[in-house]
């Protein structure tokens, strides 16, 4: 990172499927790119369509969510080399004689795989799918770097079929880790409050929702007539207006965009 620059390498498990996540991870590196004098370059990686993953030559790796199971790709060609990666950076990172170690993002389907890898808790499908923009609630002895300038809670978009549960603290710890963050409170379900943020170690982070996700691509998103429709079969026109309505509010999804990543990327270069 001489002369302030940054290497990024993007992970995309979208398997091939049209995303507005990747257009945000652009977006925000061009953002940082431009507002914090730092030279950003970097190169995507398809993982699941062409078995992709990047070398240890980036300073810091942003892995994309993506649709589909995170326990049927168990055994897959795609996933192998993406475990592999994981470990070779792990053991990058644990080489005393590398002094400029690599940071590593994982978002919501790749927060799932990651918490696999490191075996710390249960992947599990949910009861019914979480989609909208809800309350990410900290857990109170956090003091993580990436959610400064936040509220307790703060808001972000959830897109799932799947879960992380049942979290092995003694585990966490010793990895050097830390539970971060939980899903909103249900007291009307009998079900566990699902893990939302993890820091797995001193260089890697993983979140269950979406950071990335900002107001405008959201709203496009939603205001398209199916999509709204979508929505409004699914989960009922109240719950469409208020996901519009939250987007329209700074202290929500928009607080989130702007502090996470970019919150993210200021550590690994500091």
């Amino acid at each position: 990172m001489n002369d302030k620059r940054l290497r990024v390498a993007l992970l995309d498990l979208n398997a091939g499927q049209p995303n507005q996540g990747m257009r945000c991870l652009r977006e925000i590196l061009s953002i940082y790119n431009s507002k914090q004098g730092v030279k950003v370059d970097w190169d995507e990686y398809d993982v699941r369509v062409n078995n992709e993953v990047p070398d240890l030559s980036y300073d810091v790796y942003l892995s994309s969510g993506g649709p589909g199971s995170p326990l049927e790709s168990e055994g897959s060609e795609w996933e192998n080399k993406y475990f592999d990666w994981i470990k070779q950076v792990e053991e990058w990172n644990a080489d005393e004689a590398n002094l400029q170690k690599k940071y590593v993002f994982f978002i919501c389907h790749s927060f799932q795989l990651a918490c696999r890898y490191f075996k710390i808790a249960t992947v599990c499908k949910r009861n019914s799918t979480s989609f909208g923009i809800f309350p990410i609630h900290m857990i109170s002895s956090s003091q993580e770097v990436v959610f400064q300038g936040l509220n307790d809670p703060f808001y972000s978009v959830d897109s799932r079929d799947f879960q992380v549960v049942k979290p092995n603290h003694n585990l966490v710890r010793e990895m050097g880790g830390a539970i971060l963050a939980l899903e909103k409170e249900r007291p009307h379900v009998p079900y566990e409050r699902a893990v939302m943020a993890i820091r797995f170690n001193d260089y890697m982070i993983g979140t269950q929702f979406h950071p990335e996700a900002d107001a405008v691509g959201m709203s496009m998103y939603l205001q398209r007539e199916d999509k709204k429709q979508a929505v409004i079969h699914e989960h009922g026109e109240e719950k469409w207006n208020s996901m519009i309505k939250h987007l329209n509010d700074p202290d929500k999804i928009s607080l989130t965009y702007s502090h996470i990543i970019p919150n993210f990327l200021s550590a690994a270069i500091a």
